[in-house]
């Protein structure tokens, strides 16, 4: 706390005029609160999540931050260019996203500049804390953006002070803010998802077409049908759908690719691995190909009369020895078939 770009970037994160905190909140409690205890109050994330997420955000505004050449002002004013830069990197790939999928990105600034640093920590703040409770789903990092693009614009619409159509009453979170709402209501629905399908793979024993991974599920989240999900996420929606594992195959050709007729799993999105024995031989195509040039040479030195190494340069078995080339591309093709 005695480096003063630590002091600039607590002293930002506890700027909390203008933010609309629950009437039940009363303002004792606010005395010590910043950014982050108002977004964990208002979505509902674990408290030590929100501790680490301060200390994660802090570190890196001031890393930036001192980094600035020429050096900026002196703390404890917070360097804007140090903060847009931190902001950049945060958003690179939810901003591909929103670009691949033809959809605008939730990160509305506003037009009054003292309230932009403001809402840049707020985005950025709402962002770590999605991160850091999401576990293992931070493998699926298109996943944590369809999640981050929906609460951002609740943020953005709370912060705007929209009413709802339905109730009259101001635009709330859709998991409300309970305590660990975003842990049970969000991370676990999807995480239980993924632990019925580890099920189905039965230990790796079954076929790679029946069951979906990491990169199966986060495929989904490539296209717009991610958005049938809604928000809230509709549980009964075919993301969620986990069908029993066959016991016996079916003469049914979608099942080579996970499609079940008799259910509504959505199987594999793209691409369908088909794994055999043989895949010991195609990862390892270099090494195998290696040994067998190997083989090929040494055989053709051995067979000439002297068995000396230095015969190679000899021209009539250099001449042999260059047919490794043709074996090369022989393999090659059978490889490529």
């Amino acid at each position: 706390m005695r480096y003063p770009e630590i002091q600039a970037a607590v002293s930002a994160l506890r700027n909390i005029r203008g933010l609309p905190w629950p009437k039940d909140h009363g303002d004792k409690n606010k005395l010590n609160q910043d950014i982050l205890d108002w977004l964990q109050l208002m979505f509902g994330f674990q408290k030590g999540n929100v501790e680490n997420q301060r200390e994660h955000l802090i570190l890196l505004l001031a890393n930036v931050h001192i980094r600035q050449v020429p050096r900026p002002d002196q703390p404890p004013k917070l360097d804007d260019h140090a903060l847009t830069e931190v902001m950049k990197k945060l958003f690179r790939n939810y901003k591909k996203w929103c670009k691949y999928l033809g959809r605008k990105s939730s990160l509305w600034l506003p037009t009054i500049q003292q309230e932009v640093q403001q809402r840049k920590l707020l985005y950025m703040g709402l962002y770590l804390l999605i991160w850091g409770e999401a576990a293992n789903l931070r493998f699926m990092p298109e996943c944590l953006c369809y999640i981050y693009h929906h609460m951002a614009f609740e943020l953005y619409g709370i912060l705007a002070g929209s009413v709802s159509q339905l109730t009259g009453e101001p635009v709330k979170p859709a998991y409300g803010g309970d305590n660990e709402a975003f842990l049970m209501k969000v991370v676990k629905p999807i995480y239980d998802t993924i632990a019925k399908e580890a099920l189905r793979s039965n230990t790796g024993k079954a076929k790679h077409s029946q069951w979906r991974n990491y990169d199966d599920l986060n495929e989904y989240f490539w296209s717009l049908d991610c958005f049938r999900l809604g928000w809230p996420m509709r549980i009964d929606s075919e993301f969620f759908y986990v069908s029993p594992l066959p016991e016996k195959r079916s003469a049914n050709k979608d099942e080579e690719t996970g499609n079940f007729a008799r259910g509504r799993w959505i199987g594999k999105t793209n691409f369908v691995e088909i794994r055999s024995y043989w895949h010991v031989f195609r990862s390892f195509d270099r090494m195998w190909s290696f040994y067998i040039l190997c083989l090929q040479a040494m055989i053709i030195i051995a067979w000439d009369g002297s068995g000396d190494l230095s015969s190679i340069f000899d021209g009539d078995v250099f001449k042999k020895v260059l047919s490794i080339f043709i074996t090369a591309a022989i393999l090659k093709l059978a490889q490529g078939r």
